[in-house]
C-alpha cells in the first residue's frame, strides 16, 4: 500500500531512544504505567486513545489503537462513536476560538 506515511515505520519507533536511552526509558516506563487497568479499563483507555489519536491525526496511533481497542473488546460501533466525541470537542474548540477573532475585530472597528 503506498501512502504519505509508512506503516512500517512504527515499528521503528524504538529507535528514538538510540541518543537517547535515559530519556526514552522513563518515556516508555510512563507509557507502559498509564495503559495498565486502574480506574479506567484497558478497552475504555484504548477506546480514549483512538479518540485523541484522531484528534491529534496520528496515522500511526491510529493503526496501533483500532488494534488495540479490538484486542481489548471495542467494537467499530463504538470506536467510530469515540472518533465521533474526538470530532464534536475538536470541532468545539476551533469555534470558540471564534471568539478570538471577534474580539481582534471588536476591537479593530472601534
Amino acid at each position: 500500500m503506498n501512502t504519505y506515511y509508512n506503516p512500517d515505520d512504527l515499528e521503528k519507533f524504538a529507535s528514538m531512544g538510540e541518543l537517547a536511552p535515559d530519556l526514552w526509558e522513563k518515556f516508555i516506563s510512563y507509557y507502559s504505567a498509564v495503559f495498565e487497568e486502574g480506574a479506567l479499563t484497558k478497552r475504555e483507555k484504548a477506546l480514549i486513545a483512538l479518540a485523541v489519536a484522531h484528534a491529534v491525526q496520528c496515522p500511526y496511533c491510529i493503526d496501533s489503537y483500532t488494534q488495540s481497542c479490538l484486542e481489548n473488546g471495542a467494537n467499530e460501533e463504538q470506536m467510530t462513536e469515540a472518533i465521533h466525541v474526538a470530532c464534536a470537542l475538536r470541532g468545539g474548540a476551533s469555534l470558540v476560538h471564534g471568539v478570538q477573532m471577534k474580539n481582534i475585530v471588536k476591537g479593530l472597528s472601534m
